[in-house]
């Protein structure tokens, strides 16, 4: 065994980026380090800003509110807005976007074909499963366990709780009983 571990810790070597990749990107390395250096000497005013993009039920009115005392540290970013995730996610696409693939699924099984999963698809399947979710009695502010495999109806799940207003966590159905327990 050789005593030289240099090759054991360092890192990856990088690979150039394609130019016509990096000419669709949304930013560059250069465009990326004044974001950061604008988000760090004035997080309010980018933070503010960047809250714009979001489409807002009730548009906030503070950006953040922080505490970093010992023993009472608070941290509140946007704390009287009211957005809804799938709004946001799904809905403002629809008019100009409602055709185009929001999922692309890949399925374990490499002979199956890619699902394309329009934000009309995604629409309809979302609204169908909160209407599950509703006439099961779920409602805003409820519980909700998601037991699937990784499947688009685990996203439609998933979504369908944000747009109800239910809190939602994630188990992976692949998990066998006693690990399903543990969690």
């Amino acid at each position: 065994m050789s005593a030289d571990k240099s090759t054991e810790t360092s890192a990856p070597a990088a690979h150039a980026v394609p130019s016509a990749f990096a000419g669709d990107a949304h930013v560059d390395a250069s465009g990326y380090a004044s974001l950061y250096a604008a988000s760090v000497s004035d997080p309010e005013g980018f933070w503010g800003e960047q809250g714009k993009r979001l489409d807002w039920i009730t548009p906030y009115t503070k950006v953040k509110n922080t505490s970093f005392a010992p023993g009472q540290i608070d941290i509140k970013w946007y704390e009287d807005g009211v957005l809804n995730v799938a709004a946001n996610c799904i809905d403002r696409h629809l008019a100009t976007r409602g055709d185009q693939t929001a999922i692309l699924f890949e399925p374990d099984d490499p002979a199956t074909p890619a699902q394309h999963i329009s934000y009309k698809t995604l629409h309809e399947k979302t609204c169908r499963m909160a209407n599950v979710l509703l006439s099961q009695g779920v409602m805003r502010g409820d519980r909700v366990v998601i037991y699937l495999p990784m499947i688009p109806e685990a996203a439609y799940a998933m979504l369908a709780c944000a747009r109800i207003g239910a809190v939602h966590s994630i188990v992976f159905a692949g998990f066998s009983p006693d690990a399903l327990a543990n969690r």
